[in-house]
């Protein structure tokens, strides 16, 4: 089953942010309960589409998508397939703001990722109970150090005064989402806002992240949706690709194999191959605004040296 507008890729937004950005020392937050603790129970919608999704993760696991093994075993690459998908995925948008509105439109782009440290703060609306909050925390915990590892640059969880804002919302809380939105990324853009409201069912979640205006294409900031809706897989599944696309990868191949940056849900979670795409990415010789056509002989080098020519 293809879901073509399953994501939102990460709109290189221009934003104008103040302040500075703390660096907080790496822990996982404890789980938040509601304040009354009451109860919370999920409106119509919502509860519908926690039905629809719990279909559509069994229907793909029984086709055999979403898998977790990585696929190196039947979808060997080498150098040359390496540095092609990081061009289309790393240098292309895939999504453009027109008339207030993000549309699907694949453009060339520049080379975007952070300079800071990536600070990932979790954030749940009070549909995420306190069990699943634990689950969660820990997945983005474990998340955080691998990418880390894989692209050479600091990626940790922290309590408070992120940068890169996960937030877990059931539909009824995304529809409020607007004045969080504001409090987390000051001056976001009402485009941006209306989106994450209305963010249609064949959306299962998006990133948006954002740079300074008028300065080289570096993130500052970013805000992953996850909706709480999804059961296990799909939940993770999101987690694993927003949070990577939001690290300066927004685009999605058709050709990316073995990559969750393909629409054809075949691979749930991150593989080796997308790992080197995050290693190249965040390498010294590449620099923040450079076009596909000049990042294109280093990227080549940066393949070799990591995969070699052999498939």
């Amino acid at each position: 089953m293809h879901l073509a507008a399953r994501y939102l890729a990460s709109c290189a937004a221009a934003l104008m942010l103040s302040g500075c950005i703390m660096q907080t020392a790496p822990q996982i937050p404890a789980p938040s309960a509601p304040a009354d603790g009451a109860v919370h129970e999920p409106s119509p919608e919502s509860a519908a589409l926690a039905r629809y999704y719990a279909g559509i993760e069994a229907r793909l696991v029984a086709d055999g998508l979403l898998r977790a093994d990585g696929g190196l075993v039947d979808a060997p690459y080498n150098a040359e397939i390496l540095a092609a998908n990081f061009e289309r995925i790393a240098l292309y948008d895939e999504y453009t703001l027109s008339a207030g509105r993000f549309i699907q439109r694949e453009t060339p782009a520049q080379l975007r990722r952070w300079d800071a440290p990536v600070q990932l703060q979790a954030h749940f609306g009070a549909s995420v109970d306190a069990a699943q909050q634990t689950e969660d925390l820990s997945i983005l915990a474990t998340y955080a150090s691998r990418l880390s590892q894989a692209s050479g640059h600091p990626v940790i969880t922290v309590p408070e005064g992120g940068n890169f804002h996960v937030l877990y919302l059931d539909r009824d809380e995304q529809r409020g989402a607007g004045d969080l939105l504001r409090r987390l990324v000051p001056g976001i853009g009402q485009e941006t806002i209306a989106e994450i409201e209305t963010m249609p069912r064949a959306t299962f979640c998006a990133v948006f992240a954002f740079s300074m205006p008028g300065g080289p294409p570096i993130y500052m900031q970013a805000i992953a949706i996850i909706r709480s809706e999804h059961p296990s897989l799909l939940r993770r599944s999101c987690v694993h690709e927003e949070v990577a696309q939001g690290l300066g990868l927004p685009n999605d191949s058709a050709r990316a194999r073995p990559s969750i940056f393909n629409d054809d849900e075949e691979f749930a979670l991150l593989t080796p191959h997308d790992e080197a795409l995050l290693r190249i990415l965040y390498d010294a010789r590449l620099t923040p605004g450079l076009s596909p056509e000049a990042a294109r002989p280093i990227v080549r080098v940066i393949a070799n040296e990591l995969v070699g020519g052999e498939s």
